[in-house]
């Protein structure tokens, strides 16, 4: 259900509309909804426009405002809405998907200006909207509809909030967001780095790659005590294989293809889930077995726009720590209670809090409908049995079924969709798998898709953000950089990090001809959670002078402070 808010956004853009027709008459208008923060719309200037055109445009929207005192609607064919719009093929293209079947297109009216639309907008506009709630706030390059084969729109964006001091909190808020940009504070802290000739395909460095073992190895760690097994599946497999699951009528767009030389079809692994069926159906199976517990991190590549692409957040190859398990109905509850307390460790260990979401049935689903209620029925009694939040998404579930999405809030309080737990009974029928029930007979069992973390290099992309670069001391690509104060102290430098080696910490010696201070500030910069000085003191005492990004701990002896450093990083804690 709209909110107000969201009308009057969309009303925003209406009068964004209004006010760039009034500036430059000849251009050509296409679309502009609501957005999360507030709104857009996507316009063809016959000369390039940029942000110092934003104060004219403010004013004449500002000017317009008052007049617009209520929205009316009225309805015309296809010829009589192209009529409105001359020599514009944007909107004659969603007149005539509108109208295909016949129908009349709605148009609403404030003011002069009047557009094609849907509706969805403030009752009185003038009323409702302060007028400095909002503001315009970038442009951008927009292919239309999204569509990198269609023309290039120029898309202006504008902010908009029930009050100034909401406008005012959320433009804090975000200049905070922008100076933890992993985009920016990845490549700064050397942990990836992207390259032209392979779009949205990150390339991962030495300290990107600690992180992402260190991730994966706390994944394998807690997965192992739970009875998971891992497996490893091809990365390219045939065209019938997705026709087999359901993903070649599905998804097949959105995968990557290759064509061999003897004329068979390729897919590029989109996803794990009917390499897992393949699997679970390679050798008999019985009750005894379930829940069988499948668990993998392969590569998967995903077809995505390029205009889509964004950081570690939107890519095209990348990593989940999947899992699929096969249960008997009467599995099903306990099964999704395990994975909730999965979660639980997952997410908490990072001082996150989170929620979860309900999707329902597609328009586009496989499958019968009442098992579909059924599998729906069944994760509403779960999920209220949780007694954790949760919102319904309707009609937002996989094609093969409901699914249950986890949400996940960082220190800034913006909330991130992240893991999925995903009830599935139409991919078993459709591979025939079985089992041998307890009296004998043979029964299809039920699959469970999930995934914690996600997507593994969006998990990370929002770790940086979260953390804003000072990661937590066990997932820190250098856990100890030490400071000799001069030359002479060197070589007990050295012993130092010899001590740090053997007992598996990642330490780092910054030997360089440079002041103490100068270290001090530049192992700061580069948010090591423990710096080691080391001087004439320290070397006759077999002694490290602390300092932890809470302050300074002082003199400690090195096998104290060393085997407590161990103890942080198996309790892996959040500090």
């Amino acid at each position: 259900m709209e909110t107000k808010l969201e009308h009057k956004r969309h009303t925003l853009a209406h009068l964004l509309a209004a006010a760039v027709m009034n500036l430059w008459p000849d251009t050509k208008r296409t679309i502009g909804p609501a957005i999360e923060d507030g709104f857009y719309f996507d316009f063809e200037f016959s000369k390039p426009i940029s942000e110092k055109d934003f104060p004219a445009i403010e004013k004449e929207m500002r000017r317009l405002l008052p007049s617009w005192t209520s929205f009316t609607r009225s309805e015309l064919s296809a010829e009589e809405a192209k009529k409105e719009y001359p020599d514009n093929p944007y909107k004659h293209e969603l007149i005539e998907e509108f109208t295909k079947d016949g129908e009349k297109v709605s148009f609403y009216k404030s003011g002069d200006y009047w557009d094609l639309c849907r509706g969805g907008h403030a009752e009185n506009p003038a009323k409702e909207i302060q007028s400095d709630s909002w503001k315009l706030d970038r442009i951008a390059g927009a292919y239309w509809r999204g569509n990198e084969k269609n023309p290039m729109l120029t898309r202006i964006y504008g902010l908009a909030f029930d009050t100034k001091k909401e406008l005012d909190a959320y433009i804090e808020k975000r200049q905070e967001a922008m100076a933890r940009d992993h985009k920016v504070l990845g490549p700064k802290y050397g942990l990836f780095m992207f390259h032209h000739t392979a779009p949205g395909m990150p390339y991962w460095l030495p300290k990107g790659v600690t992180i992402y073992n260190e991730l994966i190895n706390f994944w394998r760690e807690e997965h192992a005590k739970r009875g998971y097994q891992e497996i490893v599946s091809p990365l390219l497999n045939k065209k019938e294989l997705y026709e087999k699951s359901g993903h070649y009528e599905h998804y097949w767009p959105d995968m990557f293809k290759i064509q061999t030389e003897e004329n068979e079809e390729y897919g590029l692994k989109a996803m794990n889930c009917p390499n897992a069926m393949v699997v679970f159906g390679s050798t008999g199976r019985s009750y005894r077995d379930l829940p069988l517990r499948l668990s993998d991190t392969d590569t998967l590549h995903r077809n995505e726009l390029s205009g889509t692409l964004n950081g570690l957040l939107r890519v095209r190859e990348f990593r989940q720590d999947d899992a699929h398990i096969f249960v008997s109905e009467e599995q099903i509850e306990t099964e999704y209670e395990n994975i909730f307390e999965i979660v639980e460790r997952f997410y908490s260990i990072f001082g996150m809090t989170y929620s979860f979401n309900l999707s329902t049935r597609p328009d586009a689903f496989m499958g019968d409908v009442a098992t579909w209620d059924k599998a729906e029925a069944s994760l509403k009694k779960i999920l209220e049995r949780s007694g954790k939040e949760y919102g319904i998404k309707e009609k937002d579930g996989a094609f093969y079924g409901p699914k249950v999405d986890i949400h996940m809030k960082d220190v800034l309080g913006r909330e991130w969709q992240m893991g999925t737990i995903q009830l599935d009974f139409q991919q078993p029928v459709r591979f025939n798998l079985e089992y041998t029930a307890t009296d004998g007979s043979k029964k299809t069992p039920v699959a469970i898709h999930r995934v914690v973390y996600g997507s593994m290099e969006r998990f990370i992309g929002i770790l940086i953000e979260h953390y804003a670069g000072a990661f937590p001391l066990w997932l820190s690509p250098v856990q100890v950089k030490i400071l000799p104060v001069s030359e002479k102290h060197t070589e007990y430098a050295k012993n130092v990090l010899a001590a740090l080696n053997a007992a598996n910490i990642r330490g780092d010696l910054d030997d360089a001809n440079d002041s103490l201070g100068k270290k001090i500030r530049n192992a700061k910069q580069e948010k090591i959670p423990y710096l080691f000085v080391v001087g004439d003191k320290e070397k006759d005492a077999k002694t490290v002078s602390v300092e932890s990004r809470e302050g300074s701990e002082g003199p400690q002896p090195l096998a104290e402070i060393v085997s407590r450093l161990r103890e942080k990083i198996n309790s892996r804690s959040e500090k």
